[in-house]
Parts: C-alpha cells; sequence; structure tokens
C-alpha cells in the first residue's frame, strides 16, 4: 500500500470537514477513491457514476498526469504521489453571459 494525499476541490470539502487534503492508502486511483470515499456519505456518488467509474465532468490527476490517459481508475499509485480531483468547469465562449 502507498500513502498518497487526495487534494480535494471547494465543492467536496463539506464531505472532509473542509480538508482540502486526505491522507489515504492505496495501491491504485479506485482504492484511493474508495478509501477517500469511507464514511464521507455521498462523496464517491459525486465522483463515481453508478457504473463505478469516473463521472465525465470530473477529472482526477495523479500528479500532472490525467488518469484517464493512463490505466484510468486502476493507475497503480507510489508513496507520495498526489491525486487531485478536478470538477470540469463550463463556461460559454468570448461574447456569451
Amino acid at each position: 500500500m502507498s500513502k498518497v494525499t487526495i487534494r480535494i476541490p471547494t465543492p467536496l470539502r463539506g464531505h472532509t470537514q473542509g480538508a482540502d487534503e486526505v491522507q489515504v492508502e492505496a495501491r491504485d486511483v479506485r482504492e484511493a477513491l474508495s478509501a477517500l470515499g469511507q464514511g464521507r456519505e455521498g462523496l464517491l456518488a459525486k465522483v463515481l457514476g453508478p457504473e463505478g467509474e469516473l463521472r465525465s465532468f470530473v477529472n482526477v490527476f495523479v500528479g500532472s498526469r490525467d488518469v484517464r490517459a493512463l490505466a484510468g481508475l486502476a493507475t497503480p499509485l507510489a508513496d507520495g504521489d498526489v491525486l487531485a480531483i478536478i470538477p470540469a468547469v463550463a463556461g460559454g465562449g468570448p461574447g456569451r453571459a
């Protein structure tokens, strides 16, 4: 098991008592997210869909690498890795209000 840090975006901090980072032990991204969700009712439902895959509007990075470009939720983790959960930001182009 690797000790990793998960960076929590502002919209999910209500589930982490305001913490912007949570330390977990996990072998891969799926285990890390599962560990994050333990005891935090409703958190995983905002990150993972009903099939257990990342929601389309949620990005997860290991360091600067998007897990979708790696092995997805099976991306292995090493001690000291930092996962960042980043909700997608929607917006219009120039001139849109």
